[in-house]
């Protein structure tokens, strides 16, 4: 039975992450796919390279940031989701929309909201006073790295807010019920009741979040392409131009492959806090 299971993991996940080592450790290049064996030349490389510390550092921001308000706002939203009121199917409809939107849709249509000429976002803004002329978004460093940060919150925010739900209806309603009677008010019972008991949900959606943030290329690829001067460049999408588009596959691969002790050190952390919420 589980047999598909396992043959997936390896085809899909096992492979691809061997050939990935391999690679890093090879001078292979899309114009000569021979392989030699060159050791630890292509890390000393990307060592040496200031984009890819540029890249590593725009990473850990993006993801950082983007966890944190993806979190809080996943949080805001399943109290939405649980809560009992006219139309609610409509809200949860459109709540789920940007996750079920295919990414690269949803990140084009970006790329129209946030023009430096048409924005309908500039336009608003105009409208209430708050800016004089249109900002270009994507054409200055720290506007383009808030950008692609707010359509990474934007479109993970319903998996977080989902994964929290689930936790709230878990919650037993005699809990509540107490403390409704032992006079604790909304707040209250939001920091002394909900919040504790669904800590343990609270952590594991911030994984996913950290998981899908950082191993993201799509919404900095498909709006800015790393720019502008490589200021919105992550990690995967640094590794995609060297190693793809640059052709230097032994670059790409060790690049890529440079993610993956970050993301387990970050991922093992967050699972033994979890742990240890859910041991209290």
């Amino acid at each position: 039975m589980l047999l598909p299971s396992v043959v997936y993991i390896i085809a899909l996940v096992g492979v691809p992450f061997l050939l990935a080592i391999a690679f890093a450790f090879s001078d292979v290049t899309t114009g000569d796919p021979s392989y030699d064996f060159v050791g630890f030349r292509n890390f000393e490389a990307i060592f040496d390279d200031r984009v890819f510390w540029r890249s590593l550092v725009n990473t850990v921001v993006f993801t950082v940031i983007t966890m944190i308000f993806i979190v809080l706002l996943g949080k805001i939203l399943a109290n939405i989701l649980v809560a009992d009121f006219r139309g609610k199917w409509f809200v949860r409809f459109l709540v789920l929309l940007p996750w079920t939107t295919p990414v690269a849709l949803s990140t084009i249509s970006w790329l129209w909201f946030l023009d430096s000429i048409y924005s309908p976002v500039d336009w608003v803004l105009r409208q209430l006073g708050v800016i004089d002329t249109n900002v270009v978004w994507l054409g200055r460093p720290s506007a383009a790295m808030v950008s692609v940060i707010a359509v990474q919150v934007w479109r993970l925010t319903p998996l977080a807010a989902v994964i929290v739900m689930a936790g709230l209806v878990a919650i037993p309603r005699d809990i509540d019920e107490a403390a409704r009677i032992d006079g604790a008010g909304f707040w209250r019972r939001m920091f002394e009741v909900t919040i504790p008991l669904t800590l343990p949900v609270i952590a594991v959606a911030g994984l996913f979040g950290a998981i899908m943030t950082f191993t993201d290329m799509t919404v900095s690829y498909v709006l800015t392409r790393g720019g502008p001067t490589h200021s919105t460049d992550v990690l995967a999408s640094w590794a995609y131009f060297r190693g793809i588009e640059g052709g230097d596959v032994g670059q790409g691969a060790a690049i890529a492959l440079f993610l993956f002790p970050i993301l387990l050190a970050g991922a093992i952390a967050i699972l033994r806090a979890v742990r240890r919420l859910e041991s209290q």
